[in-house]
């Protein structure tokens, strides 16, 4: 057989991309409430459904349960019955043809929705995690995370043929032992039970992002890619179809190599695309537009699968635990980059601390008892400030471990809503950064942290301030424990069995964050990234 991996490297990054945008649109598109649930109930008729999951489906089916979803984005130029797409479609997204291309599930994001209403989280897997293969499909027991899906659909169509089944038969059932064996796979890897899934095929980002172009994003600096098509400039910029897809598949910046990208950052620039098009949708007219919104579910329900206990009216109820920047994107680390015995590039990943991250962001620990006594002034000689209605970041540049997470917790005793708390690169001056139309606020923290100073910062989403705390950090008196572990744990605080805690994903300059940190990006807003 022929190797044609080389051939089709340019247009495989592509549609690996294009997978995982189509997996975050579907979430949008069934999370968003206040138009014709009548729309999503047609959605929930047409799609292709799947028994896999039968007797775990035990959220989805009503409101107030917990949900636990996989989206699974296939490396496939077939769509969901195996059937050839048109040549325009081809010719569209420069992806071959009907005979490139596999099953790999070369984007994998699990979708944590807590039945309480609090915060979802969404946790981006890189593709090339080197992990154990549960049921060791083809005589494989250790191979790439995406691998799980193509081996055993290959391995189950041979058995299924030698039993002389055909046509769509052989497809759909092949297509379910690799779909209930991916899920099998990353239940092991996160440490945590799947009830739900929605699996996509590659063919349908065109087609959606024409229904809602133009689209707004931010990037961090000017880059060029000849490769991809890519060709932005700093800041946020509104983008085509055609762009979107360079903007989610660039690897490379042909004008300044030492620009370098990898997986993880085009995981970053897939949940930033994601988010920016979950706020332009809630911001704008495109769910009460009966043709736009028609075509975008007729698209979902040509090529999308889902587990038949799954309701998406059910998930339109949960919209609220999307919305209002209740959804948080993680993508998870490496330890760093190396090769199978047989010479593949994989991930090196440290499977207990990756648990140990997922269980401790889903459940955070319980708060501790607050100190009773303070070696600060009296509350009398304590500056004052009201927080309502106003989230605040935290990122902990100071080296004193625990220090943002305190911080939030300080300033939710104020009002302020807690929001991302994590580690940044270690430096002295201390600073407040508000998104845009937030400057009063921004300067009210600042004096009421001592005079720092306070400027803007595009990427952070609407109504939000952030601290970034130096070494010389000095708070109010009050506003932070004299003992470290007091206060309650914030959202993105230090997991207590991993070695620290998420880092913003938007940070880390021109290199962006490294591979071995865990990223967090707040899900609304225009973030700006790498």
């Amino acid at each position: 057989m022929v190797d044609t991996r080389a051939h089709s490297a340019g247009v495989y990054r592509r549609r690996r991309i294009v997978v995982g945008l189509i997996s975050g649109l579907l979430v949008v598109l069934i999370g968003v409430v206040g138009y014709a649930v009548w729309q999503v109930v047609r959605l929930g008729t047409g799609i292709q459904r799947s028994d896999i999951l039968s007797g775990k489906t035990d959220g989805g089916g009503a409101t107030g349960e917990e949900i636990n979803l996989l989206l699974m984005g296939l490396d496939s130029r077939l769509d969901m019955n195996g059937k050839a797409l048109s040549a325009d479609l081809y010719e569209k997204l420069h992806s071959g043809d009907a005979s490139d291309g596999g099953m790999n599930a070369n984007v994998l994001m699990y979708v944590h929705i807590p039945a309480d209403g609090s915060k979802a989280v969404a946790f981006s897997i890189p593709r090339d995690d080197y992990v154990d293969l549960p049921g060791c499909p083809d005589d494989i027991c250790k191979g790439k995370i995406k691998e799980a899906y193509g081996l055993t659909f290959d391995q189950e169509s041979r058995r299924l043929v030698q039993k002389g089944v055909k046509g769509d038969e052989l497809h759909q059932r092949s297509r379910d032992a690799a779909r209930k064996a991916q899920i099998e796979t990353v239940e092991k890897f996160l440490g945590v039970k799947i009830n739900h899934f929605v699996e996509v095929t590659m063919i349908a980002f065109f087609e959606i992002a024409d229904v809602v172009q133009p689209i707004t994003v931010c990037v961090k600096q000017p880059t060029v890619d000849t490769y991809s098509g890519a060709d932005f400039v700093a800041g946020p910029q509104q983008i085509n179809a055609e762009q979107a897809v360079a903007f989610v598949r660039q690897r490379r910046d042909t004008s300044n190599p030492s620009l370098m990208f990898t997986d993880l950052d085009r995981s970053r620039r897939q949940q930033a695309f994601i988010v920016s098009l979950l706020t332009q949708l809630k911001s704008s007219s495109t769910f009460t537009n009966p043709s736009k919104i028609s075509g975008i579910i007729d698209v979902a329900k040509q090529n999308t699968a889902i587990d038949s206990g799954l309701d998406p009216l059910t998930l339109a109820k949960t919209a609220s635990a999307m919305q209002g920047g209740k959804l948080n994107f993680y993508t998870l680390p490496i330890e760093e980059f190396g090769t199978t015995p047989g010479g593949a590039s994989v991930n090196i990943v440290d499977v207990p601390k990756i648990r140990a991250m997922v269980k401790d962001i889903i459940n955070p620990p319980k708060a501790s008892a607050a100190p009773s006594s303070s070696t600060k002034p009296s509350p009398s000689a304590t500056p004052t400030i009201d927080g309502a209605g106003v989230r605040i970041d935290a990122v902990n540049a100071s080296g004193r471990a625990g220090a943002a997470r305190q911080l939030i917790d300080g300033l939710v005793a104020k009002g302020f809503t807690a929001g991302f708390a994590g580690n940044g690169t270690p430096q002295g001056d201390s600073e407040v950064s508000y998104a845009p139309g937030a400057k009063a606020e921004g300067e009210r923290l600042a004096a009421y942290l001592g005079g720092l100073p306070a400027r803007e910062e595009v990427g952070l989403a609407k109504g939000t301030l952030k601290v970034t705390i130096g070494s010389s950090f000095d708070p109010p008196p009050g506003l932070l424990p004299t003992t470290s572990g007091g206060g309650s744990a914030s959202p993105g605080a230090t997991p207590s069995g991993s070695p620290s805690g998420p880092v913003d994903a938007t940070g880390g300059g021109t290199t962006g964050p490294p591979p071995t940190a865990l990223t967090e990006l707040a899900g609304e807003g225009v973030p700006c990234v790498k």
